[in-house]
């Protein structure tokens, strides 16, 4: 059976099932600002030096968010369906970003153009709460991973990452999900072998 398509409305509700309680007058305001957006595997969704001016919702696929160091990729933040991503330094400084995203899967993503959300927030107390409760995710999201790769051994990292994102393990590739826990491959290849022998 053909999944029927998403539409705009669909997603505006979603995103206030999750974030914030809404009036019909301001699922209306939001829904007049989503922007969809289909990516291939493989394909950019935001390059490096370019400015990020949206908040981003998948609706549907997986990315990753990297940057280089010393010529290596380095994965910073693995998203999946129904979850935000943003590179928020570039968002709210309105300065080229380091990072980039990439599409990991086909990826359908809704654009939040910021500028347009700071307008709808201030004629709407519940797209306010939304705006606020979006960035305070993201905000425990890095916090989360940071003190992940700061504390935890790697068996703790890895055991952690598949109790809060099973779908990321499951389709991420290894090598991603390696550098995204501050790990080598043969590491992680390690680190696995060694639960399923628990």
């Amino acid at each position: 059976m053909k999944r029927p398509t998403i539409d705009t409305r669909d997603i505006a509700r979603e995103l206030a099932r999750k974030y914030s309680t809404m009036t019909h007058d301001e699922l209306d305001a939001l829904e007049s600002i989503l922007v969809p957006q289909k990516y291939a595997k493989g394909q950019m969704i935001i390059n490096e030096g370019q400015v990020c001016d949206s908040i981003y919702y998948i609706e549907r696929g997986l990315i990753r968010q990297f940057y280089f160091k010393n010529g290596k990729q380095i994965t910073e933040h693995l998203g999946e369906d129904h979850t935000i991503f943003m590179c928020i330094e570039s968002l709210f400084r309105e300065e080229p970003t380091k990072l980039q995203v990439e599409a990991i899967e086909p990826t359908i993503v809704y654009a939040i153009p910021k500028q347009k959300l700071e307008q709808v927030a201030l004629h709407n107390v519940n797209i306010q709460i939304l705006y606020r409760k979006i960035l305070e995710e993201s905000l425990i999201i890095s916090q989360v991973h940071a003190d992940l790769v700061r504390f935890e051994t790697a068996q703790a990292r890895y055991k952690r990452m598949c109790k809060l994102n099973p779908q990321v393990i499951l389709r991420a590739p290894l090598v991603y999900i390696a550098s995204y826990l501050q790990m080598t491959p043969e590491t992680l290849s390690r680190v696995r072998a060694a639960m399923l022998l628990d």
